[in-house]
């Protein structure tokens, strides 16, 4: 999860939501990504889907069974149909994001094979969303 938050930072230094993801096989990082959705001027580039991406490309394969997704805050709906799609085998999230994350429309968008666990370092994702939303409220 602390590759994950160094991801998100990167997403903080560049002026974008600051959300990060790492895709770890075995004890090694075969994916990372950081939202890049104003960068790239695509509402598609979230931090999951770009590490779900560079880890298929690693591997050569498009499930990722084996897999465990670190993501700073939870998915949303868009990420979690990701996820399930590429069978991740687990999914660990920091903190709950209770306006667009998937759980606010439901549980079982994932696979029903993917295990959850979330809150692993929350307090500093939680942190970092605040921070930026903070600082963006008051440069308006």
């Amino acid at each position: 999860m602390r590759a994950a938050l160094e991801e998100a930072v990167r997403a903080y230094e560049a002026g974008e939501v600051p959300i990060g993801a790492v895709v770890v096989a075995g004890d090694r990082i075969i994916g990372r990504g950081y939202n890049q959705t104003e960068s790239l001027r695509d509402v598609t580039a979230h931090a999951e889907m770009l590490a779900l991406t560079s880890a298929q490309n690693t591997l050569g394969a498009k499930v990722l069974p084996e897999c465990v997704l670190y993501v700073t805050v939870e998915p949303c709906v868009m990420c979690a149909g990701a996820i399930r799609w590429s069978r991740v085998g687990r999914l660990v999230w920091g903190c709950d994001e209770p306006k667009v994350g998937f759980t606010t429309i439901s549980s079982e968008i994932l696979h029903p094979k993917t295990t959850v666990s979330r809150g692993i370092l929350a307090d500093e994702a939680r942190e970092l969303m605040r921070r930026f939303f903070e600082e963006r409220r008051v440069g308006k």
